[in-house]
């Protein structure tokens, strides 16, 4: 492998992870406060079809990045409502979600379009442009900073360069903040919070807040900046592959970046080479797509070390 293709593949894992991050940091803040959300799927698809959809109507993508995220927060109040106010199981309502995101997108995808689901071919000002930086061209020829600066650094969406700066601040509010101290606490012992005169409650809707508005961010990007429009189940499991890279990084925000980013390496190499040849045996192609897949599963089933979670994930808080 030259030195350009190694850059191309860096380059296409980190357009390959942004959704994921975005998606997994959502799911930091919600678990963190002890809401567990499977249906982070069903939101990043919902934000990705409302997305694509206004934007194509409208020709603005900034008024498709609005309704994505509006779409996507509805979703993640509707999980509010069920596990916080209605103290239903977080799992079955998550789960619920993803179905109801899955009709929904191609349900009012054919009324709309009468396109099978499909959204119109996004361009010009409905899309997310790249950005580059100063200076791209005339360095570009240098040997290693060159190509580092101008592919790999440079030609990004905004959305992008956003969720790569959205981990320190994920990390800040977490561990340096009233708020952030407040969530953590809420994820591990929400009757101390209680008795201390701060309302689990609505600890517990910002958070899932939160978790709506960065799986908007991960919709709208996989509609408006990694593709031109919306297709049938599009997410494609990020959202499970995102939570498989939460339990990786243990629930740290700078720890979910770096799992992502191999979540990325892996999709990215898996469409860039469909055969590796390994001590003579070729691969399949089916086994190289199926390598993001492969390793959500061997995390899930705990073979990454021991992930704990917040102890009172997953369970409605009563006050007593």
């Amino acid at each position: 492998m030259d030195f350009m293709v190694l850059i191309q593949v860096l380059d296409s894992a980190l357009r390959l992870a942004v959704p994921l991050l975005f998606c997994s940091l959502a799911g930091l803040f919600s678990e963190r406060a002890g809401i567990f959300d499977i249906g982070l799927e069903g939101k990043i698809l919902i934000a990705a079809f409302f997305s694509a959809a206004t934007a194509s109507v409208s020709g603005s993508v900034w008024v498709g990045l609005f309704f994505g995220i509006s779409a996507s927060m509805l979703f993640s109040l509707l999980h509010g409502l069920a596990s916080i106010t209605f103290r239903g199981n977080q799992l079955i309502s998550g789960v619920a979600i993803n179905f109801l995101a899955a009709g929904i997108t191609v349900l009012i995808g054919q009324s709309w379009f009468k396109l099978g689901g499909r959204t119109p071919s996004l361009s010009g000002n409905a899309r997310f442009s790249e950005i580059t930086f100063p200076f791209s061209d005339s360095v570009s020829s240098v040997p290693i900073i060159g190509p580092i600066y101008s592919e790999l650094l440079s030609g990004h969406t905004a959305l992008a360069y956003f969720a790569i700066l959205m981990v320190p601040i994920s990390w800040y509010i977490l561990f340096r903040t009233r708020f952030g101290l407040r969530l953590r606490a809420v994820g591990e012992n929400p009757a101390a919070v209680d008795t201390a005169g701060i309302s689990v409650v609505q600890l517990r809707y910002l958070a899932v807040i939160i978790c709506g508005l960065l799986c908007g961010l991960a919709g709208a990007y996989l509609a408006t900046g990694l593709a031109a429009g919306f297709v049938k189940d599009m997410s494609a499991g990020r959202g499970f592959i995102a939570l498989a890279a939460l339990i990786f990084a243990k629930w740290r925000p700078w720890h979910v970046l770096y799992a992502t980013l191999l979540f990325g390496l892996l999709e990215a190499i898996s469409n860039r080479f469909q055969n590796i040849e390994i001590l003579g045996i070729i691969l399949p192609t089916q086994l190289m797509q199926a390598l993001p897949y492969i390793l959500t599963v061997i995390i899930l089933a705990g073979f990454v070390g021991k992930a704990t979670p917040p102890l009172a994930g997953g369970v409605p808080y009563i006050k007593e």
